[in-house]
């Protein structure tokens, strides 16, 4: 599938994206690692999820082509305000969500500001919980958040988070790399750890009554599945799929087991 992206302005940040497919609209929201990008996260899946749906795949501020120009405020709260202004500026009233850490927690801001606007939630690895075993910060999280410091990105830099975003390093190309590291280094980039996080395990989970399916990598040394645990027993229609030999990108990792389970999850009556 040859994907053409699209650029529209929302709120004053030129935002690109790409929308493919007819029916009921899927929003999918990659993760704020260095050089994430819509596309970056989601190249498996877009084709397989458009199939039987309408998939809406953006680059959130400061990630991919989307300009970086974000409201001050905690990072999932301003991206999740960001996300509904997209909403409205591409006339999308109502959406199921997948999104991967800082788009999972993007997606449940949205769910926990507007559960109107939510359908259902597909949430993998996604941020603002608690581990309840595993000590944090994760190695791959104070990685990230080196990433910019010092003497500021580099390819070893980002070789060293990309390894621990995943359990097999050999599914990783050069020509992914560059990619990354490319958007990266743009001028302006937003560095997600400069904003203050939000604790969304604290917010009203037991009050969202829309189906989740929570997705991990049970070698996630990101976000780590200990994470899920909180959200599993509070979200009153949550259940858990645990992916083996699978670390923080379920979606690129376990591609095609990913697909199917997500597309049965979204069709199901």
């Amino acid at each position: 599938m040859e994907l053409k992206g699209k650029h529209v302005d929302v709120a004053g940040t030129r935002t690109h994206y790409y929308d493919v497919g007819q029916g009921e609209p899927t929003i999918l929201i990659h993760g704020g690692g260095p050089g994430a990008s819509g596309l970056s996260n989601y190249r498996k899946n877009v084709e397989a999820l458009a199939a039987r749906r309408r998939v809406i795949v953006f680059d959130l501020p400061g990630f991919g082509e989307t300009e970086g120009k974000l409201k001050d405020g905690p990072i999932f709260e301003a991206m999740g305000d960001f996300t509904r202004a997209f909403m409205d500026t591409i006339d999308v009233k109502k959406a199921s969500f997948v999104g991967n850490s800082l788009g999972g927690a993007t997606s449940l801001m949205v769910a926990l500001r507007a559960p109107e606007r939510v359908n259902r939630l597909v949430l993998m690895g996604t941020g603002g919980s608690q581990a309840i075993f595993s000590p944090m910060p994760t190695e791959g999280l104070r990685r990230m958040a080196m990433f910019h410091a010092g003497d500021g990105p580099t390819l070893q830099k980002l070789k060293g988070v990309i390894d621990l975003l995943v359990f097999d390093q050999s599914s990783i190309t050069e020509e992914l790399m560059a990619e990354r590291l490319k958007a990266a280094t743009r001028p302006d980039v937003i560095d997600i750890f400069k904003r203050p996080p939000l604790d969304i395990w604290r917010e009203n989970l037991g009050g969202l009554k829309h189906r989740t399916l929570l997705i991990w990598g049970r070698e996630d040394r990101v976000v780590p599945l200990d994470s899920s645990f909180i959200l599993l027993k509070t979200m009153p229609n949550a259940q858990l799929h645990v992916f083996p030999k699978c670390g923080h990108w379920a979606q690129w990792e376990k591609a095609d087991e990913f697909n199917a389970l997500v597309a049965d999850f979204l069709d199901r009556p």
